[in-house]
């Protein structure tokens, strides 16, 4: 076993410092460790069929629809309409338009159900704008970057599908109701830390606006936010399932940013092709992702894993504590998506020995590796969030230090109380 685990971490690190694409990764890692054990056409096949049979699954079908939705959304006008209604909101507020940005940011995230698409639409709109308003231009762009994850945990989110379909059974309703309380703790949480870092360097508060002007704004950016509620409500209530509400979403998507006039029938062409090749990519992503956890589970690594840390202690907050700090340390170099996949099937039967259930793990999970897309070196929203700023990352590290210490305080809060993760879906008899 000792063998097994070395080969398959020492190809896939090799390769990936070699800058081999992450799906090339799994795959060839996956293949040779499987070669240990068998002739190199069984092993082919054998990780060609667990690839199809990753992909093959009624509820990634949502997937290429959530991700057209988003970039219906993204072109649609939505992010403006969106910022302004945050500054109606909490813009008068000390370091108003650093709240306005981690706000903004969880709206856009959960409707688009993208951080990188977050930190895009609402960077290049709200980074240059804190500056001309007088904020620190690295500042601005660590509140975006972090605030842009959070919508990863309130959906609709497609790493929280990901999750149900690595976990097995796992009901959607239920973790994306269980992600709400998270995702708005740790907005919280970065907001206080960004009012205290405002205040302290004495960024300008905004001017305050007329009443009327306020509660325009808002209901302008109504009908925006009202697709959150539509597919969340729509699942919940046993209307459809998630695979029908991304479609849902599409429908409606297309038909408010037809209103709005923002693009055009001429558009949707160049919409669908970018839509295909993000599902492409992420599908790619889940088959090599299925393929290496069968792999895994074939060579008995999971137990064996489990057994050896329960072995070291049977305290369940030692347990925990170590899960958190693998995971972090595996999102600072592996994608949110095939870590999911990969160390579901790993951590999960630990957790669950533990006594922790399904839903409060993939929460616990996806918080933690979300915090790794924004983390040097490999973090894909930072890297957006740079580009989209024309700044560097080790000019990010100083004011990101203090929002990484809010959003693992807040990690920590979901890791040992459950009823923050569980108490929603419980009150609404999702969790049975």
């Amino acid at each position: 076993m000792l063998l097994t685990v070395l080969v398959l971490l020492g190809v896939f690190f090799t390769l990936i410092i070699l800058g081999v694409p992450i799906a090339v990764c799994i795959a060839l890692s996956s293949l040779i460790t499987l070669m240990l054990s068998m002739p190199f056409e069984f092993a082919t096949t054998t990780l060609a069929q667990r690839l199809a049979g990753g992909l093959d699954s009624f509820t990634l079908l949502s997937i290429p629809f959530f991700i057209m939705s988003g970039y219906l959304m993204g072109r649609g006008g939505i992010a403006e309409r969106l910022i302004e209604a945050a500054k109606a909101l909490i813009g008068t507020i000390p370091g108003g338009l650093a709240l306005v940005n981690t706000l903004s940011c969880m709206l856009f995230g959960s409707i688009s159900g993208s951080a990188v698409a977050a930190t895009s639409a609402i960077g290049s709109f709200m980074i240059p704008k804190m500056e001309r308003e007088g904020y620190d231009r690295d500042f601005s762009t660590a509140v975006t970057v972090t605030g842009s994850i959070l919508g990863l945990l309130i959906p609709p989110s497609n790493v929280l599908i990901v999750y149900a379909v690595a976990a097995g059974g796992v009901s959607i309703a239920a973790l994306f109701m269980a992600g709400y309380v998270p995702g708005i703790i740790a907005g919280v949480a970065l907001m206080m830390v960004a009012a205290a870092y405002s205040k302290k360097h004495n960024f300008p508060v905004s001017k305050r606006i007329p009443l009327a002007v306020a509660i325009y704004k808002v209901l302008d950016a109504g009908p925006s936010i009202f697709l959150v509620v539509i597919v969340v409500v729509g699942i919940v209530a046993g209307l459809f399932t998630a695979t029908e509400a991304s479609a849902v979403a599409v429908v409606y998507g297309l038909a408010l940013t037809l209103y709005y006039g923002e693009i055009t029938v001429r558009d949707l062409p160049n919409i669908m092709l970018k839509s295909i090749e993000t599902t492409a990519i992420v599908l790619l992503l889940i088959g090599v992702s299925s393929g290496m956890a069968w792999v895994l589970a074939y060579e008995n690594i999971p137990q064996s894993i489990s057994d050896f840390m329960l072995g070291i202690s049977d305290n369940p907050i030692v347990i925990l504590l170590m899960i958190n700090i693998i995971l972090l340390l595996i999102g600072i170099f592996l994608d949110i998506t095939p870590a999911i996949l990969i160390f579901t099937p790993i951590f999960l039967p630990v957790a669950t020995d533990l006594g922790m259930s399904p839903i409060h793990f993939g929460i616990m999970l996806v918080l933690n590796l979300s915090i790794g897309l924004c983390t040097p070196p490999v973090g894909s929203v930072l890297f957006v969030g740079c580009a989209v700023a024309g700044t560097t990352i080790q000019r990010l590290i100083r004011p990101l230090k203090i929002l990484y210490l809010a959003l693992i305080g807040v990690l920590l809060l979901v890791t040992f109380l459950p009823y923050l993760s569980e108490g929603v879906p419980n009150a609404l008899g999702l969790i049975i």
